[in-house]
């Protein structure tokens, strides 16, 4: 990592944005007590965006050196160059923005040798392996990532930034007349493995848990299908704002033909529903996915999309912020060093409300309790359909026989319209990854909520 752009500065001669980023990741997967994989991953380099007669230029180069600066900043100008000449546009002035903001979210620790990572997830293996020998198949993954950036902008913006996140996915497998029932969980988040995780025995309780409710549906029922009240759990209600609400108000989708575009300031949801996209602080706390400042040099700022029923805005880029004549959120985010900002959700989440979930599991004659979601779809229509691999009936207020896997579809904004119930409890999901053209780290959560949607059957 080159760590003072300031001195290339002076090749700037159009609005600039410099990047140099490194980023590294390190996997490891046990399957039935087997280290099936280890894999470290690191890549670096430098580049360079350079914005001129209305169209914007980029390069990068996988060597950060002097050499490999020069050349990103010299390549962006002529590609813009070429850009403007081909397609001439609107030679439109971007906002200025001039934020500093050099952070180490995460106080560095001395990071575990592999042999003692491989060491800690043995004994995982081997707890469950020793407590539930009855089980088909096993899988614990260790995923470990840093994001390392610095940006320098021709406007004056500078950042420095470093996100580490660490999980542990556990997968069980057991068999119920010749077929598989597998359940799955991860846990960790933002900051090194070595803060996250002191000790294999804090994660047994969390196996039992999991275990628990494997066995659970393993005896488990199919659902009926149909338009149904249920409750779904914080995790169900993270991915339906990031996946069928988020993506619609991003500003290029909403440019491309977003249902999110017509509804600016009408009422899309219950009033009991309020959503924000949270830059880097919520509720006292950081969020999973802290950004302190984009990869455009904008300050990140909190945008409330939906207000207590209302869509109140979108997420805006510098450029898309000028299109719609209002202030850029901070929402331009890149992957790697090759990759171009784009708009992108940060820490999207349903704000809490005031029911207790017991409450509302209580006030269901007929439904279901939706706990864990599996991966799903959804377009910029609000339409989605979303796995669901751990639920439970509800009759007469109580939680009945655990369901099989199945799946939830509907139009998001047609859904949150008919939310009866927003409870107190919250809960983040920090392991979640959008892949919006590039696959990057996205904070994801909510409170349960009590609506009706459309569940699939046998």
């Amino acid at each position: 990592m080159i760590t003072n752009l300031f001195s290339f500065k002076d090749l700037f001669t159009d609005y600039t944005e410099l990047r140099c980023q490194e980023n590294n990741s390190l996997v490891m997967v046990f399957l039935k007590g087997n280290n099936t994989t280890n894999t470290r991953l690191s890549t670096s380099g430098i580049s360079a965006r350079v914005y001129k007669k209305g169209a914007w230029g980029f390069a990068s180069y996988p060597e950060t050196t002097a050499d490999g600066v020069k050349f990103v900043i010299s390549a962006a100008s002529h590609n813009a160059n070429f850009l403007a000449a081909k397609e001439p546009q609107q030679n439109k002035a971007l906002p200025v923005s001039t934020p500093t903001s050099h952070r180490d979210l995460v106080p560095p620790k001395s990071p575990l040798h592999p042999k003692q990572l491989v060491s800690f997830l043995k004994e995982i293996d081997h707890y469950i392996a020793e407590r539930y020998p009855q089980l088909a198949s096993r899988t614990v993954v260790l995923h470990r990532s840093e994001l390392k950036k610095e940006l320098l902008t021709s406007d004056g913006a500078s950042v420095l930034s470093f996100l580490p996140r660490s999980l542990i996915q556990i997968s069980l497998t057991i068999e119920q007349e010749g077929a598989p029932v597998s359940l799955q969980e991860s846990y960790g988040g933002r900051g090194q493995f070595e803060a996250l995780f002191t000790s294999p025995s804090h994660l047994f309780p969390k196996i039992d848990w999991l275990y628990e409710h494997l066995m659970r549906k393993r005896e488990g029922i199919f659902a009926d299908a149909g338009l149904k009240n249920c409750v779904l759990a914080p995790e169900m209600t993270g991915i339906l704002a990031h996946e069928a609400i988020g993506h619609t108000c991003e500003a290029d989708l909403v440019l491309g033909g977003s249902v999110a575009g017509p509804h600016l300031h009408q009422e899309v949801a219950s009033p009991l529903v309020s959503l924000i996209d949270f830059a880097h602080t919520a509720f006292g706390a950081t969020c999973p996915v802290p950004i302190f400042v984009d990869d455009e040099g904008t300050k990140a700022e909190d945008v409330a999309l939906i207000d207590h029923g209302k869509l109140n805005g979108f997420l805006h880029n510098k450029e898309s912020a000028g299109h719609f004549g209002v202030p850029p959120t901070g929402n331009a985010r890149a992957y790697r060093f090759s990759d171009e900002p784009l708009i992108r959700m940060r820490n999207t989440a349903i704000l809490p409300g005031t029911a207790k979930l017991e409450e509302m599991i209580a006030s269901l004659e007929d439904g279901y309790y939706l706990m864990r979601p599996s991966n799903g779809q959804a377009d910029s229509t609000s339409e989605f359909m979303f796995g669901v691999t751990l639920g439970y009936e509800v009759k007469n207020g109580k939680l009945g026989r655990a369901i099989k896997d199945t799946t939830i579809s509907g139009l998001a904004f047609q859904v949150l319209k008919t939310v009866s119930q927003v409870s107190q409890e919250f809960k983040w999901l920090s392991g979640g990854m959008c892949g919006k053209k590039q696959l990057l780290p996205v904070g994801l959560g909510g409170p349960a909520l009590k609506c009706q949607v459309m569940i699939g059957g046998r």
